[in-house]
């Protein structure tokens, strides 16, 4: 059986930049065995694009929304995009 591979555009608003943010979106991320990159936003959010297995990627959600002692997430838009076959890990950008 095929594992659907999916990509998604998301824009996580709340207290999600000084706290550590980016380290645990790559972190799950890669145990999670996406691949995509986060990066902040002059405006306080922090996007991202997130890669793999539609299972994995909901899984990476929850996470997010239930982020840790620092982090909280008070909104997370998704946006659907085209799969890429470019990437292979999950990189933090600046």
């Amino acid at each position: 059986m095929e594992k659907e591979i999916v990509r998604f555009f998301a824009r996580a608003e709340g207290r999600v930049q000084g706290v550590g943010f980016r380290f645990f979106v790559q972190q799950n991320a890669a145990e999670l065995g996406l691949c995509g990159w986060v990066r902040n936003m002059e405006d306080g959010s922090v996007t991202m694009e997130v890669q793999g297995a539609a299972k994995a990627v909901e899984a990476l959600w929850n996470k997010i929304w239930q982020g840790n002692g620092y982090i909280r997430v008070s909104g997370l838009e998704t946006q659907a995009q085209e799969p890429s076959s470019d990437e292979r890990e999950f990189a933090i950008r600046y």
